[in-house]
């Protein structure tokens, strides 16, 4: 599932075993990538500390509409999975987030603020040194305040830590992301795939 083993104590180091439950009580099953902070569960605390902060003071909607257009400019599948799932959990139907990570012939639900959040999202993501102010000031021009504009770019730069993390050690999306509806799940697989996934044509 990675390129990497679990840590050797596994579920016997208290703080491993903590951080577990959590995450299967989060999700239902205990993710791939658990395995990995299996190594310092001290990490895994403190980014969901920091996700928390910055998830919390944001719009969920856009956070997560944010976090996708992040996650799918880094090529990570496991995050677009996860974070297009929580869009149609919440928020959207399965066809509405196809549509917003890109399928074509698919709605599209985002007015102008979201398609603007999303491409500065994308360009913070990609190359963050070529960002420059007309794209903060579009922001501006729609009615963020600035202190949501850079709650939107800390999101980003969070996914890119948790995202950098999980590809660069091979994390494999887990296999409950491979049950989503079509063409949801093949616009949302912009890398690794989940084992196992078959496309419809």
């Amino acid at each position: 599932m990675s390129f990497i083993e679990p840590a050797a104590a596994g579920e016997s180091d208290p703080q491993v075993a903590a951080m577990y439950a959590d995450e299967r009580a989060s999700w239902g099953y205990l993710p791939n990538y658990a395995e990995l902070f299996s190594h310092e569960p001290a990490v895994m605390a403190a980014w969901r500390q920091l996700v928390g902060s910055i998830r919390g003071n944001l719009d969920r909607r856009r956070f997560e509409l944010v976090t996708l257009a992040a996650a799918q400019a880094r090529g990570s599948s496991y995050c677009s999975l996860a974070h297009g799932k929580f869009l149609a959990d919440l928020f959207h139907s399965p066809d509405e987030v196809a549509g917003l990570a890109g399928a074509a012939d698919e709605p599209v639900p985002a007015d102008e603020v979201d398609l603007a959040l999303m491409e500065l999202a994308r360009h913070v993501a990609q190359d963050p040194s070529t960002v420059d102010r007309s794209e903060v000031r579009r922001l501006q021009e729609l009615g963020l305040e600035d202190r949501e504009i850079f709650l939107v770019v800390a999101a980003v730069a969070a996914r890119c830590f948790f995202a950098t993390v999980l590809d660069g050690l091979g994390a494999e999306p887990d296999r409950q992301l491979g049950a989503l509806p079509q063409p949801m799940q093949a616009a949302l697989t912009v890398g690794r795939p989940v084992a196992g996934a078959r496309f419809e044509e």
